[in-house]
């Protein structure tokens, strides 16, 4: 279908610029800022310079023939755009090197270069005006349009103009131009407006172009439909959108675990149970999120194994939070040197430092026994400790690294689904290993 690219798409309002200074007469740069203004200069001129390089190697290419051009430094136009970089007048000086490019199928890859650069410098009022410089043109292939449009979408994106970035996507997709990449783009715009429903839509659409699977991603947009379904009162339509996540993803943790905590809240202690015991087959590091659901169910059903069963998750994963709810039932039931004896055998083979803050409470009373000195001793220790542990991460991205103390679904710098996990403890190494270490 024809697509006509209106100049409402274009539209963007330039920043205004505060008022110079007057200068010196007959200096051309001021006293005052003198090494901010030239530095700032001398790093644009420097970022121009590669790309007029690389026009001049690109066209000698394609033509080895002598050819009658003048030479850049021979224009006065270029000695004009100097005087706007060190006068600070970036935004003129832009317009006069983009003039001297013409704008050809030979210089097109130059400028999406360059608009590409200032968008990633946070310029996206700059890079907005390259690539609709470019899309006025005439001469471009659909493919250089498609490329030159995309790009400026994604100029929208970082100005937070989502309006004019989802139009522009929605149209290359329809047409076929950058497809997979505008659908993608028209997905991080739903989900940042948090329009599931969108999200779903344009997933569909995406299946047959991505090279990665989508199944997770999916899943997670129907854990997003049945929360929002919960917080309006709507359990039936909660459960047809966790019943769709496990369709698509058998193995969605978060789908089992919302499911568990609606079975419990509607009396079903069996189903919630069965439900949050699932979850250390399907994830069992997410074992600490259902852990006080699982106590809650496993006490109004009256059972009386709950230290079999936290000693079994603890054997399956070693982790922090259920090691701490094991000792802690101990503690209740068998005094405490049990819980002392756990705690200590979990440390000696995981450095963390939420049990060695535990551990080193329940010797509170030990260290008094012994003396004021070796009280004040232990207590020292314990402020450090504690102290250490409100600065550890809780939760950590396994694809990007960010690390908070909530659990985010998605992650909030790389926007993958699924990989903010909690944080595991760090295996010590045993003898053999740090004698290795030592003779390498």
């Amino acid at each position: 279908m024809p697509v006509s690219w209106g100049r409402e798409y274009f539209c963007t309002q330039r920043p205004s610029r505060s008022a110079r200074p007057p200068r010196g007469q007959g200096s051309r740069v001021r006293a005052g800022g003198r090494g901010a203004a030239v530095s700032g200069a001398l790093l644009l001129l420097f970022l121009l310079l590669p790309v007029a390089a690389a026009s001049g190697w690109w066209l000698a290419r394609r033509d080895p023939g002598p050819r009658a051009r003048t030479a850049p430094g021979a224009d006065p136009d270029f000695f004009r755009g100097i005087n706007y970089l060190l006068d600070e007048q970036p935004d003129k000086a832009i317009d006069v090197f983009l003039k001297l490019a013409a704008v050809d199928g030979e210089t097109v890859e130059t400028h999406l270069a360059l608009g590409s650069l200032f968008r990633r410098r946070g310029e996206a009022d700059r890079a907005i005006r390259i690539h609709q410089n470019l899309i006025a043109r005439d001469n471009l292939s659909a493919e250089q349009r498609g490329y030159a449009l995309f790009e400026l979408g994604q100029d929208y994106m970082r100005a937070g103009l989502l309006d004019r970035a989802e139009i522009l996507f929605q149209e290359l997709a329809e047409i076929g131009l950058q497809r997979e990449r505008a659908l993608r783009g028209l997905l991080d715009i739903y989900q940042q407006e948090r329009d599931w429903g969108q999200c779903l839509e344009v997933a569909e659409r995406l299946k047959p172009f991505s090279e990665r699977p989508l199944a997770a991603e999916i899943a997670q947009y129907q854990c997003e439909l049945a929360e929002e379904a919960r917080r309006r009162a709507d359990p039936d339509a909660a459960r047809r959108a966790l019943a769709r996540a496990q369709d698509v993803d058998p193995q969605c943790v978060r789908a089992t675990i919302i499911e568990g905590q609606m079975a419990l809240a509607d009396g079903d202690r069996e189903a919630a149970l069965a439900l949050f015991l699932r979850v250390a087959d399907q994830g069992a590091r997410y074992v600490p999120e259902v852990l006080p659901g699982l106590m809650q169910a496993l006490e109004e059903l009256g059972r009386t194994d709950l230290i079999a069963v936290l000693a079994g998750l603890a054997a399956r994963e070693s982790s922090g939070p259920v090691i701490l709810a094991l000792s802690e039932a101990q503690l209740q039931e068998s005094g405490a040197a049990a819980a002392k004896a756990t705690l200590t055998g979990y440390l000696a083979r995981n450095v963390d430092l939420a049990a060695l803050e535990r551990l080193l409470d329940l010797q509170a009373g030990t260290a008094a026994a012994l003396g004021a000195e070796a009280a004040y001793r232990a207590g020292v220790v314990h402020g450090v400790v504690r102290h250490l542990l409100t600065r550890q991460p809780v939760y950590q991205c396994d694809h990007c690294g960010f690390s908070a103390r909530a659990l985010h679904w998605q992650c909030p710098s790389c926007k993958r689904w699924g990989t903010v996990q909690p944080v595991q403890p760090e295996r010590i190494p045993g003898d053999e290993v740090l004698r290795e270490r030592r003779l390498a």
